[in-house]
């Protein structure tokens, strides 16, 4: 090994563990619990509403608003985002290092991340511009500066935005994954493969939002589909260990786990910061990434596009995390001595009784995971390195995320991994930062959003003959 990698590599996961450590998870589980409480608990009481947004037809459309895609391609763009690498690696590493209760933190960080997610989003929509290429663009950098005043605090959640597009989870972990999995799986040569990545990534992203939404609205909800299938499969037929393996993730998260098998066991607090910080990871809440979809959507409110927003968190953690998570726990891989993508590969071929149709099932998921993740971190970087720059910087900016594509399938993704998680860390912070200055105004929002449809309720609702 280069001793010179080997101490930049040590110095940046100590850097992580310290972004990452228990100042940011407090700050994100803090807000997503005011946010709760004060919102009164709105991702629970009013989830149905927002699931009907999503899936209701032409009668919930709110088409009528500005916007550049619908209200589900906007969802299905940020979904493609977050759908990820994250939903097959990020599982097995939390329950790895936490043990089974990590499952139960992950949980729970979604059900907060819920409440982060829809107050980001309906700020996002709030605070929205056109460009001079009369897209409309928003996110964050735009709350925070219109809305905070802090014109610095967004340059920089910008910056590292497009760091974490550009060099972090956009691009190479993603080329890397497709590559790899390809070559493993179909023995496609990597060079086939890089060729064809690249030219499918340059179709779909030069034709801009409406050419990126209008893939994801197709291939989000068939990927999706496809690896909840395969994991029913597996928990189908470990149907009897089921009820044992929800008890085993709820006692672990308030008992930690001893050693067995493969795992090294682990104690409340790390069941705790892995489960919380993987849980974030995956779905994105209060990382600020899926506001910038957001703000595309056609609508006239921004609390129902933040109500069609947070079920993103939903779908994300409590629905496909929660299947990787049972299905490394009935077959026993989490205790076994495989991590990562191969813990979850050994689950599937355990599950299924095949070696081949279980590992292929997990490289078709991880390959169209990762291609929809470079999808829609290619519009979000683009989207912040106009609001830096200005329009004239997108086609540069798309040219040069295509180059890195095209490289990043041969890079080592070790100190890759850790600069993207450096880089994620450091986005959510004046996110965070701007959610909590402008909590009154999600509040007010809301408040006024609920009034209005109660009141339009009462008025629908036939008079009694007196």
């Amino acid at each position: 090994m280069n001793p010179l990698h080997d101490t930049i590599f040590n110095f940046l996961k100590a850097f992580d563990s310290l972004v990452w450590g228990p100042p940011l998870l407090i700050l994100l589980v803090g807000t997503g619990l005011y946010l709760t409480v004060r919102l009164g608990f709105i991702q629970i009481r009013y989830l149905p509403l927002a699931l009907r947004y999503v899936f209701g037809g032409k009668k919930d459309a709110d088409s009528n608003g500005n916007g550049d895609v619908s209200s589900f391609a906007a969802l299905c763009t940020a979904l493609s985002a977050t759908i990820g690498t994250g939903n097959i690696v990020g599982v097995a590493t939390a329950i790895k290092l936490g043990g089974p209760g990590a499952l139960f933190w992950m949980w729970l960080a979604a059900l907060l991340g819920m409440a982060t997610k829809y107050a980001e989003c309906l700020l996002a929509v709030k605070y929205r511009e056109t460009d001079s290429n009369g897209q409309i663009i928003g996110g964050p950098m735009y709350y925070i500066e219109k809305g905070v005043g802090s014109k610095w605090l967004a340059k920089l959640f910008a910056l590292f935005a497009v760091g974490v597009a550009c060099f972090g989870i956009g691009t190479f972990p993603q080329a890397n994954a497709i590559v790899d999995a390809a070559h493993l799986s179909f023995n496609v040569p990597k060079e086939i493969t890089v060729v064809i990545l690249t030219v499918l990534v340059a179709t779909v992203t030069l034709g801009g939002i409406k050419s990126i939404s209008s893939v994801a609205s197709t291939v989000v909800p068939l990927m999706a589909g496809f690896y909840i299938i395969a994991c029913v499969s597996v928990l189908a037929s470990n149907y009897d260990a089921i009820p044992q393996a929800v008890n085993l993730v709820i006692e672990s998260a308030f008992t930690g786990h001893a050693a067995t098998g493969g795992f090294v066991g682990a104690g409340i607090m790390l069941a705790i910061q892995s489960g919380i910080a993987r849980g974030v990871f995956s779905n994105e809440s209060g990382l600020g990434s899926a506001p910038i979809a957001a703000a595309a959507a056609q609508t006239d409110s921004c609390v129902r596009q933040g109500l069609i927003s947070m079920t993103g968190t939903f779908f994300d953690t409590v629905i496909i995390c929660t299947m990787t998570g049972l299905t490394l726990i009935v077959t026993g891989a989490w205790s076994s001595d495989f991590a990562g993508a191969a813990m979850t590969t050994h689950a599937f071929a355990e599950g299924l009784d095949s070696s081949y149709y279980g590992p292929l099932m997990v490289s078709i998921g991880l390959m169209f995971f990762a291609f929809t993740t470079i999808l829609g971190w290619n519009y979000y970087g683009e989207r912040c390195i106009t609001y830096l720059f200005g329009v004239k910087a997108i086609l540069p900016y798309k040219i040069f995320f295509l180059v890195l594509i095209a490289g990043g399938a041969f890079m080592q993704l070790d100190m890759i991994w850790v600069i993207a998680d450096i880089v994620n860390g450091l986005m959510a912070i004046p996110n965070l930062i701007g959610l909590v200055v402008l909590r009154h105004v999600v509040i007010a929002e809301t408040q006024a959003f609920f009034s209005q449809l109660k009141q339009e309720k009462e008025n629908s609702q036939p008079v009694s003959a007196l």
